[in-house]
């Protein structure tokens, strides 16, 4: 081999060894921006925003092309006075093509009020359906039934005779198509399409993953091009145990953070009335043996936490219903062909042709689920004001009776 190809090979694999490292930093820089932006409300002390502007500081170092840090960084400096450094840390989020700039996302304020009642009939319905099964990295263990969980529920917010959506208000994704990006592009459309008077309804089926083996609560949504494939050869024999099985440098990067889907449901979404499911933990992520096993145990496969249903019922008009408590799993069952409280949420809405309220709803499933699963698996209902009241099924304002809500 000559000098000149020597060379050129010595040099791709110094820009493929650096390529990597940029994208394990940025991905540690991801992962430190969403635990700045879960301290980040519209009732945040000053003392936690200084926390939040240090963790963000901390991700622009890791990744100094991380536009959204630098947004959220410049946002914060604002809100504490700092002009001069909010507006160096904007400048950067320009230069790095923030896409929380360009949207003008703002943690800090509610699209809804709480104590304002819902005005009137609803005027137009609108849905996001998200099952993921199947991923493409094989390593991610795949679930059986979230695909056809997503599928039920969208038919019956279909169905005449139950939730009475327009097809076209109804955006489903399901396993392949489910990436992060598709994700974040359908959560751009609620935003964009809901006006105050409208209806709209989020359905998340999929694995949910804590950030490490220390915390208590979902983070992130694992999607259908989320990346956990270990490093390999003398980088492998460096790691951790649990880095052995899962890259999570790479899951933070890839994966939808479970706060980005909080905060367009309190901060985005217009409509007075939105009704949230989320089944985010399965038992079935445990089953099989060997690599499997050690896969889910690094995971750290968990259901959804209560400061996420906390930020999520953030305003009026919120309902969210989670699929089990905090330290429980989310079953699925090869005899329904669904997760339990999934095939009861469709159970309870077709006896009642989608016309109970969110609470009844909710007492249905509630007791339903943990009946079936002995206790092993109780849903949760969190919400803000008239929440509970929020109707499915109930007609659009065109074809409502006089005097309809």
């Amino acid at each position: 081999m000559s000098l000149r190809s020597i060379s050129l090979v010595l040099v791709a694999a110094f820009l493929l060894a650096s390529s990597l490292v940029a994208q394990e930093r940025c991905g540690a820089g991801t992962d430190l921006m969403v635990q700045a932006l879960e301290r980040v409300q519209p009732t945040s002390t000053p003392s936690q925003l200084r926390d939040a502007v240090e963790l963000l500081k901390h991700a622009t170092s890791e990744c100094i092309s991380l536009g959204d840090a630098w947004y959220y960084r410049g946002l914060l400096e604002r809100k504490l006075g700092n002009t001069r450094l909010a507006d160096y840390s904007l400048d950067k989020a320009r230069q790095n093509n923030s896409e929380a700039q360009q949207q003008e996302f703002n943690p800090f304020t509610l699209s809804t009020t709480r104590g304002i009642k819902p005005a009137g009939p609803v005027h137009e319905k609108w849905a996001l359906v998200i099952g993921i099964g199947k991923f493409q990295d094989k390593n991610i263990p795949q679930l059986h039934y979230t695909a056809a969980d997503a599928t039920g529920f969208a038919q019956a917010l279909l169905s005449a005779n139950v939730g009475r959506f327009k097809p076209a208000n109804v955006s489903v994704l399901t396993d392949l198509q489910a990436t992060t990006r598709n994700i974040r592009e359908k959560l751009n459309w609620l935003a964009r399409s809901a006006q105050p008077d409208d209806l709209v309804v989020i359905f998340i089926a999929a694995h949910g993953s804590s950030r490490d083996l220390d915390t208590s609560g979902v983070n992130y949504i694992i999607t259908a091009d989320t990346e956990i494939s270990p490093k390999t050869g003398a980088d492998r024999d460096r790691t951790s145990d649990t880095d052995k099985y899962v890259d999570h440098d790479a899951l933070f990067a890839t994966a939808l953070p479970m706060v980005d889907i909080a905060n367009t449901v309190a901060s985005r979404v217009r409509a007075q009335r939105v009704a949230v499911f989320l089944d985010t933990c399965f038992s079935g992520a445990a089953a099989g043996s060997g690599g499997t096993k050690n896969v889910s145990a690094a995971m750290n496969f968990k259901p959804v936490s209560t400061p996420t249903l906390d930020r999520m019922r953030e305003g009026a008009g919120r309902v969210i219903l989670a699929a089990s408590e905090a330290n429980q799993e989310s079953l699925e069952s090869s005899a329904l062909g669904h997760g339990y409280f999934t095939y009861y949420v469709l159970q309870g809405l077709q006896q009642s042709k989608g016309m109970d309220p969110m609470g009844k709803l909710y007492l249905y499933v509630r007791d339903q689920v943990s009946a079936r699963a002995q206790q092993k698996q109780v849903p949760v209902m969190s919400q803000s004001d008239q929440g509970d009241l929020i109707v499915l099924g109930v007609p659009l304002a065109s074809s409502a009776p006089p005097g309809g809500s």
